[in-house]
């Protein structure tokens, strides 16, 4: 078990946001959160990354308690990518080679230029590594974003909303490539999304929240028309074309 989530409580002063949420993925998996806005999912993410302090419970991550490591500790650890990103006037290189900074000592070190120029390319974005990122599009900067955090090398992905604001073309890109380094580095990936038919398409695991809890946890193979009219309150049918599922609002 590479990442385990275990009775995770959080409040917004008064108001509790998470109660008691148990989780774990495996290595090589892709956990998709799902539900509706304001339940409780970028929440959830942020806990993870100790970005918030949960109330109450532990987030454990290749054998760590995250509670109790350093900054730096718990980002050699997790890398995290948010479903808004501060822009600046780096170039689309630099903004890369900042994923290697838990890593980095004294100076930067060959590897550490090595591995950049290889998300850069993994990414399709070296014809662009001396852009500034604050001309580019949403689309582009949620590539950079996330090619930062697969440069960070880290033992678990956090993605909120990574495909939100690309367009079909590169949804499908981001989503392969998020499939290919979570087996192929045997890490683990939790994201967030709304797309329920591109999240049957690529993730392992699923667990549909509601109102601070999970209401419910299976593989794509468990995902049902009642579980998904449960959570958003949309009656669909649920139809395979080539053996992928595809949800059709009724």
């Amino acid at each position: 078990m590479i990442l385990q989530v275990s009775g995770v409580h959080f409040d917004y002063k008064s108001r509790k946001v998470l109660n008691g949420i148990e989780l774990s993925v495996e290595r090589g998996e892709i956990l998709a959160i799902m539900g509706p806005n304001g339940v409780g999912k970028s929440t959830l993410l942020k806990c993870m990354d100790m970005i918030l302090k949960p109330t109450a419970g532990a987030v454990i991550a290749d054998g760590s308690d995250l509670t109790k490591l350093s900054n730096q500790e718990v980002a050699q650890k997790i890398g995290y990518v948010a479903q808004r990103n501060d822009v600046s006037r780096t170039t689309v290189f630099d903004a890369v080679l900042l994923g290697r900074k838990p890593h980095i000592g004294l100076t930067v070190s060959q590897r550490d230029y090595q591995i950049t120029d290889a998300a850069l390319k993994r990414f399709g974005l070296e014809q662009m590594h001396l852009r500034r990122i604050d001309e580019m599009s949403g689309g582009e900067l949620q590539k950079v974003c996330i090619c930062r955090a697969i440069a960070q090398e880290p033992s678990v992905l956090l993605l909120d909303e990574p495909t939100s604001s690309l367009d079909l073309h590169n949804q499908l890109e981001i989503l392969k490539i998020i499939r290919d380094v979570t087996e192929g580095h045997q890490t683990a990936t939790v994201l967030t999304m709304h797309d329920l038919n591109l999240a049957l398409r690529f993730a392992d695991k699923f667990m549909f929240m509601k109102d601070g809890i999970i209401h419910d946890a299976c593989d794509a193979s468990g995902v049902t028309p009642e579980i998904i009219e449960n959570i958003y309150g949309v009656k669909v049918h649920i139809e395979y074309f080539k053996g992928i599922p595809y949800v059709i609002p009724e």
